[in-house]
């Protein structure tokens, strides 16, 4: 892969990843409850019993929602480059379904994992991570297509 692709991946991984904790964050201070995917994420860091500072869990948690968010962005553009799907909005829509159901699955994986049971709404936080994976998804793909053009 070029290197300048990768650069371009990037970019829109940490854009669309950004977006969709923009819209966690938002949701979670909406209805008052803890939906922050990087602050669970350092919860689930913590429960494993990594023996790291406070700050070192933090960056951890945060960095590891980032590269999470370039995996997915990788998975699209693998997809789009092989054609199985259009670069188009009904493709986004596909992918952000699909990338919530893996999201949803990978967050029941990791709370039984972990053992941490935090004191959320379960329903209502798998239900915003679906809709957080389908915002991500659209800016990906809105992206994506930009970077097509130039």
């Amino acid at each position: 892969m070029p290197f300048y692709v990768i650069l371009q991946l990037i970019f829109i991984s940490i854009t669309a990843t950004s977006a969709m904790t923009w819209f966690s964050y938002a949701i979670s201070k909406s209805f008052r409850e803890l939906y922050k995917e990087p602050v669970l994420l350092i919860y689930a860091i913590d429960k494993l019993k990594i023996d790291h500072s406070a700050r070192s869990k933090k960056t951890w948690g945060w960095l590891t929602h980032y590269i999470i968010g370039f995996l997915f962005v990788v998975g699209y553009h693998i997809i789009w480059v092989k054609n199985i799907l259009p670069v188009s909005s009904l493709s986004a829509l596909l992918l952000g379904v699909l990338s919530g159901l893996i999201g949803i699955f990978s967050w029941i994986i990791i709370f039984k994992m972990t053992r941490h049971q935090p004191p959320i709404d379960f329903k209502g936080y798998y239900i915003q991570l679906f809709f957080a994976h389908i915002i991500f998804a659209i800016v990906a793909t809105a992206l994506y297509a930009l970077m097509l053009i130039f």
